[in-house]
């Protein structure tokens, strides 16, 4: 499946799976599992029980080079 571009993940509805936003990022699904668990995701995630979702709204920020949720929480701005 090719990267999406920033205008589909636009389009995309207000979560997504952590394979497809890994998709998006370029990177592996097991690569943001980990950060996920580690407590560093580049984006900001929703646990659902034993998985988590990500919040597109964040994504995009992520892939536009703006600062996102998740990292302005973890640098204590938020």
């Amino acid at each position: 499946m090719p990267q999406p571009t920033l205008t589909e993940v636009r389009s995309w509805p207000a979560t997504v799976s952590v394979p497809q936003a890994a998709l998006a990022i370029g990177c592996s699904k097991s690569h943001l599992h980990d950060r996920i668990k580690r407590g560093d995701s580049p984006v900001k995630t929703i646990p659902l029980g034993a998985r988590h979702v990500v919040i597109v709204a964040d994504l995009v920020r992520l892939l536009s080079g703006e600062p996102t949720h998740a990292q302005l929480e973890r640098d204590g701005q938020r």
